[in-house]
């Protein structure tokens, strides 16, 4: 049985106290060659040494006997909607709709309170009712784990009329083309791809400002029960 183990340090949350899903599935992909698809299925804990076991042909990441997340080779092919300017992207963040709670305000991904430099300050928005949701990112700090987390959170975005919402990260699977230069000009795009009851289906996507296809991800977002 082969086994690492692994610290998501508190810079990297999501919510106050778990990781951006992104992030986590990211760190726990970069452990398989290529496209992989990982579902979460308890909130990565922050600040403690957590297990990465190899189990057949994917990985899992355990809290002690807890599974937090499984990661297993995938394909990711989606159609996506066409790439915007750079411009088009910083006059799409203008139309960010701030989360009201603190809940996800400091999120590594988008959170709003993250100074540049500490989190991302990915913050989507969009022009038109039905558009693509849209954000520029100064990319910094590569790594396929932060590149995960670029290509999480919009998703959250697109599939909420009001902002980024409740919703957690329930399941992503993603495709990484190249990893951006540090400093590179990107922009990300999510999309609403379908309901089922309380799972939401989101397309996110990460392009050169010039329209090269970096990334791309689908993913299963997980509304709240009404009345929680």
């Amino acid at each position: 049985m082969t086994r690492n183990h692994v610290t998501i340090g508190h810079r990297f949350r999501g919510p106050a106290d778990s990781a951006n899903g992104g992030y986590a599935a990211g760190l726990l992909a970069a452990h398989l060659a290529g496209p992989a698809e990982v579902t979460l299925r308890l909130p990565p804990p922050l600040e403690r040494p957590l297990a990465v076991e190899r189990r057949g042909e994917g990985v899992v990441l355990l809290g002690g006997d807890a599974l937090v997340a499984e990661a297993v080779p995938a394909e990711v092919a989606l159609e996506l909607p066409a790439p915007v300017s750079w411009e088009q992207a910083v006059e799409s963040s203008s139309h960010y709709l701030p989360f009201g709670a603190d809940t996800f305000r400091g999120c590594f991904s988008c959170g709003q309170l993250r100074d540049e430099g500490d989190g991302l300050r990915i913050l989507p928005g969009r022009v038109e009712p039905g558009d693509p949701v849209a954000a520029p990112w100064l990319a910094r700090e590569l790594s396929l784990p932060v590149v995960w987390a670029a290509i999480d959170c919009s998703g959250a975005y697109a599939v909420s009329a009001q902002g980024r919402g409740e919703t957690l990260l329930g399941r992503m699977a993603a495709r990484i083309e190249r990893l951006p230069e540090e400093g590179e000009r990107c922009v990300v795009l999510g999309w609403l791809r379908g309901e089922d009851g309380r799972k939401l289906a989101a397309g996110t996507v990460l392009f050169s400002a010039e329209g090269e296809l970096l990334a791309l991800a689908r993913q299963t977002w997980i509304a709240p029960r009404e009345g929680t």
